[in-house]
């Protein structure tokens, strides 16, 4: 292959990933910057900046066409910013949709339509550059893209149709290239936010990785005071208190290994957005029997409420090291989910299963616990979003989503609440021939 051929494969690769990191799995945001005040704000400014403008596009500067059903219209929809299951909860995907729809209406659509009817003279022509501009810094610029390019067609369509005529465009040449002109600045605005937010999120979870990697320094000290205690044992000690050091060296102990696990975690969440490629070839009942038997428990009561059953092992391409981390952290959760449980685990409360499901390997991590809601089902994926009032960062399960979309999977949740919750990993199969079948364990 020639150096010429070489560089574009390279370029051509590159540019893939840049599509799929920056485009594709990039999280959506479709309230930037959310907040309760600021879509009071946004509502109350809307509602009156709509009677505002009718006032002087219809009689002090009056304009060939203006409309004040439509600017009434417009402005009780602003409302819907204000509404309760708006602005409870801004983050929210109910909370998004609503203000997606509304300010879809509100600009792309009134503006194309207005500007139409208006002949596009020059205070349209002005408004929807400006219209473009706020619709970049209202949402993410991948929905104002697509809302412009819909909501510019249905606004011409309904002045087309529903209007019956549209006035002549003056100066359309001229007008086309304003209009680009800001749609290609707020793109680039929109863009360029998204980078800077995506750059401030990494350097967060960068300073959380360093802060819990800084912490190994006073647990190995934690741990050298338990292989003391362990020495003092061994001499002339009376046997009550023998066994009284034994257990806190014990305990010591066991709280150096959860905290390195804690630690271990923090430091994958740090590389929340910057996973490592490399993979390597997985046996799946092997992963799952080291991760639950290395797992940091706090009691012999919650070790042996976990139960792996393997129907089929399955062969997949992953980063092991980050893949555990995966079973980890679910293991974490369904461990967390039966202790808020009213009654004290059993055996087979929590299950791990390995099996084939449609051509494809999965993993199933099961619980009886407390379970999920519907809402928080769809959000539980995204940065920063927990269940667990007060603990947790809300990183745990948009790391597993992004690990497992990084071996090609797929991770989804099924959960009714007082019922438990089931974790599925779905892979696909490195040797999907010949799926080894081992007996139920």
């Amino acid at each position: 292959m020639s150096l010429d051929r070489l560089w574009m494969v390279s370029a051509r690769a590159r540019f893939w990933r840049w599509l799929l990191d920056e485009v594709v799995h990039a999280p959506m945001e479709p309230i930037l910057h959310p907040s309760r005040n600021r879509l009071l704000w946004i509502g109350a400014f809307t509602f009156s900046g709509h009677l505002l403008i009718y006032g002087i596009w219809g009689h002090w500067v009056p304009q060939p066409y203006e409309n004040v059903w439509a600017r009434l219209l417009m402005a009780f929809l602003a409302l819907i910013y204000v509404l309760p299951k708006t602005c409870r909860d801004p983050t929210s995907t109910e909370s998004g949709r609503l203000f997606s729809i509304a300010t879809w209406i509100q600009l792309p659509w009134f503006f194309t339509w207005m500007y139409w009817m208006n002949g596009g003279n020059a205070a349209w022509v002005a408004s929807v550059a400006a219209m473009i501009l706020i619709y970049y810094h209202a949402t993410d610029w991948r929905l104002a893209t697509l809302g412009l390019i819909s909501g510019g067609t249905a606004g011409w369509l309904s002045a087309e149709f529903l209007s019956g005529s549209t006035h002549a465009i003056e100066q359309p040449l001229a007008n086309t290239v304003v209009i680009v002109f800001a749609w290609l600045m707020g793109l680039m605005l929109g863009f360029s936010s998204a980078n800077l937010r995506r750059a401030r999120l990494l350097n967060t979870l960068s300073t959380m990785g360093v802060m819990a990697h800084e912490l190994r320094t006073p647990l190995a000290t934690v741990n050298l005071m338990g292989d003391v205690l362990r020495n003092l044992v061994q001499h002339e000690v009376p046997e009550a208190k023998r066994k009284k050091l034994e257990e806190l060296a014990t305990r010591l102990q066991n709280l150096v290994r959860s905290m390195n696990r804690q630690i271990d975690t923090q430091i994958s969440n740090a590389q929340l957005m910057r996973l490592p490629r490399e993979q390597s070839a997985i046996m799946a009942a092997e992963l799952v029997q080291e991760v639950v038997s290395q797992y940091p428990y706090r009691s012999s009561r919650e070790r042996d409420c976990v139960q792996v059953h393997i129907q089929h092992d399955f062969c997949f391409l992953a980063s092991r090291p980050l893949f555990a981390q995966v079973l980890t952290n679910l293991l974490k959760n369904a461990l967390h989910a039966l202790a808020a449980a009213s009654n004290a685990p059993s055996p087979g409360d929590l299950r791990v299963d390995v099996g084939i499901h449609h051509g494809k390997g999965r993993i199933a991590v099961s619980d009886d616990g407390i379970g999920i809601t519907h809402e928080q089902q769809q959000r539980i994926f995204e940065p920063f979003f927990s269940t667990q009032a007060g603990a947790g960062n809300g990183l745990g399960l948009t790391f597993c989503k992004n690990v497992v979309e990084t071996a090609h999977g797929r991770l989804s949740v099924h959960s009714e609440p007082g019922l438990g919750a089931v974790f599925m990993i779905d892979l696909p199969l490195n040797n999907p021939a010949d799926p080894t079948e081992v007996a139920p364990g």
